[in-house]
């Protein structure tokens, strides 16, 4: 019996090793029935549609590669043309994230991200609030135009050194402090022994391809053994590695954790009192959802946005009401709301309620760990040097594409399009691509200069600058460096699905079966979508779950006459509020992975952000989304191709 037990469980072990390979194979197989009993377009693309569903949840293949399965399924069951799935890969959207991605290597390149951040956080303060509240602030805005991901990847180094600062003030100094909220919570005994500890040490990599990796060492993380951090299994990872979770773009910076020595001490030993350690949680939780609040403004601020912006459209060719303007218009209060109402909601659960003693302005106020933190963002940012060329060039540049993008159409009044014959040929990817080209032409050398004015914190930016006095101020290593390919595929897959649902006509035959719905109000129907997303999307990728609901939620809008952004706008944005595990999205696991947090904080802070984004999103559907989107009508756009699909 105990052999038999063992080879069962042995059995177990390798089917359990195998389970993706297992899944890549059952899954096809198991619902080729579906196409084979019915063979008409609407059960062949339901077949590919659910086979890349259930690729794209599970990641039993990577997603880039699950979004190539219409490629070669919708010509094989007769659905599209090879020439008509191929021409999906590639659309507007991808050149305006090649713009984008442009830009973002030029303000990375030339640590302009880093002289932001630090200016915001300096001008907030030390405080404990003021300075959970400045770090946000600049993760909202440097979030607006990079990935969310790669947004963490920046400014977690630049909070981690603060955090230690802190801490390792308070170990040396911590009972000096009169001002110290609350005691240590071991005894003196236990603060003999941890005197004695032995400190383990964090290095932070930027990787960069011509660069020297910069070493930052931070004080000790969290008890565990070889390769856990926070007492849970969770082995050094890297972004790369998570990649496959992004609500993003792909990580552009590369964050390498070694594993931590096994030490003798409580887990929250490393810091002075409980109150840092609290200070510690709030700081870290704060900068993931303050990317993810920034990602929310913008079209380009992350994929979702993107595969939203695209998906509609392609869907309704005639509907000529979302661009970057419409869209900031309309995020931009939301934003800012949730950005108070997360950093209120954070500052009670970890802080307290006492603003008046850690957000005070008043210098009198001010601890001398509050003054020696302050001093440290001083020093990190006198390093960074005067303000250098490039970085003028790229801010200038940045400011150019924001005001291209809003004049293009703003909608009260003409915009610079209106200078050209031809409409509709120009759009915000227009702008995108074409400054993003100059960055390659621009010399990074200020011209009639004898001397290197280009001098920065990135050696190897400035290195190749006194080579090559004509050297540009990105090359194309730097934009191939932060291209996220896997994320121009993903889209390029759910523009494929989209188009064989709406050619097959089962977009049309799922409002059918939808139509017992119709009861309901338009904002229950909407909340109903809302809460659907959100919660899907904490166990799987953004993107993907997006792209499937989309094109359900499209076809529900019609079906029950309901203006299609009414659903869909609020399901785009609510998709990108997986905030509750370190799994849900990339900037959950680079803040998990400092080990200041565990997941019980990760779940308990992350549902009263969830539940405020959810409820901030239906708060402006029905003010001033409506009269922005004119939401209260059925509109034209939406009857011609409801009419069009149903022939």
């Amino acid at each position: 019996m105990r052999l038999e037990a063992a080879a069962r469980m042995d059995l177990f072990r390798k089917l359990w090793r195998a389970r993706k390979l297992v899944l890549v194979v059952f899954i096809p197989l198991s619902l080729l029935p579906l196409p084979l009993i019915h063979p008409t377009s609407e059960a062949c693309c339901a077949y590919v549609l659910m086979v890349t569903a259930v690729y794209w949840v599970s990641e039993a293949v990577p997603l880039g590669a699950a979004a190539l399965v219409p490629a070669f399924l919708y010509p094989l069951f007769g659905v599209l043309k090879s020439s008509e799935v191929a021409a999906e890969y590639c659309k507007d959207t991808t050149l305006l994230l090649m713009g984008v991605i442009c830009l973002a290597a030029s303000i990375e390149k030339w640590n302009l991200h880093k002289r932001i951040a630090l200016r915001m956080v300096m001008i907030a303060g030390a405080k404990p609030g003021m300075l959970v509240l400045g770090f946000m602030c600049c993760t909202v805005f440097l979030s607006m135009w990079l990935s969310n991901t790669s947004t963490t990847a920046m400014v977690m180094p630049i909070a981690e050194a603060v955090l230690q600062q802190l801490i390792c003030t308070g170990l040396a100094d911590g009972h000096h402090d009169s001002d110290t909220a609350e005691p240590p919570e071991e005894d003196s005994a236990a603060s003999g022994k941890e005197e004695n500890l032995e400190k383990n040490q964090l290095e932070l990599l930027y990787r960069n391809d011509n660069s020297e990796c910069a070493k930052q060492e931070f004080c000790p993380l969290a008890e565990g053994g070889a390769g856990e951090l926070n007492g849970f299994g969770l082995n050094p990872i890297s972004t790369q590695q998570f990649a496959r979770h992004a609500n993003g773009h792909l990580p552009q910076v590369a964050i390498e954790i070694p594993n931590v020595k096994r030490v003798k001490a409580r887990r929250d030993s490393q810091y002075p009192t409980k109150r840092d350690h609290m200070i510690c949680k709030c700081l870290s939780l704060s900068i993931t959802y303050a990317a993810t609040i920034g990602g929310l403004i913008t079209i380009t601020g992350t994929s979702t946005n993107l595969i939203f912006a695209e998906q509609f459209n392609t869907r309704y060719p005639d509907a000529k009401v979302i661009n970057f303007g419409t869209w900031f218009i309309f995020s931009f209060p939301i934003a800012l709301i949730m950005l108070v109402l997360t950093w209120l909601w954070l500052h009670f659960l970890f802080l307290g309620c006492n603003f008046r003693e850690t957000c005070s302005l008043s210098k009198k106020r001010k601890t001398r760990r509050e003054v020696l933190s302050e001093k440290r963002i001083q020093e990190e940012y006198s390093k960074l040097g005067p303000i250098s060329y490039p970085e003028v060039v790229t801010g200038v540049f940045f400011i150019l594409m924001t005001l291209l993008w809003f004049t293009r159409e703003p909608g009260f009044v003409p915009g610079w399009t209106s200078l050209f014959e031809k409409k509709g040929y120009r759009t915000d990817a227009t702008v995108s691509v074409l400054l993003g080209f100059l960055l390659f032409l621009i010399p990074a050398r200020r011209p009639f200069s004898s001397s290197s004015s280009s001098s920065s914190s990135s050696s190897y930016s400035a290195d190749s600058s006194e080579s090559d006095p004509l050297a540009p101020m990105i090359t194309w290593k730097d934009f191939q460096r932060l291209m996220p390919w896997e994320i121009v595929i993903l889209v390029g897959g759910g523009y494929a699905l989209a188009a064989g649902c709406k050619v097959s006509g089962l977009s049309v035959w799922i409002g059918r079966q939808l139509e017992p719905m119709s009861g309901l109000p338009p904002w229950a129907v909407t909340l109903l979508a809302c809460l659907l997303v959100s919660a899907v999307t904490e166990f799987a990728s953004n993107p993907a779950t997006l792209t499937v609901f989309l094109p359900i939620l499209s076809a529900l809008s019609e079906t029950l006459q309901i203006n299609p952004l009414h659903t869909l706008i609020p399901s785009t944005m609510c998709v990108s509020f997986g905030v509750m595990l370190p799994v849900g999205n990339p900037p959950n696991a680079i803040v998990f992975s400092y080990g200041h947090v565990q997941i019980s904080d990760m779940v308990k802070a992350g549902f009263g952000v969830n539940l405020i984004g959810v409820a901030v999103v239906m708060l402006a559907i029905t003010t001033w989304g409506a009269p922005l989107f004119s939401l209260a009508e059925f509109p034209a756009w939406a009857t011609s191709r409801n009419v069009t699909g149903g022939l």
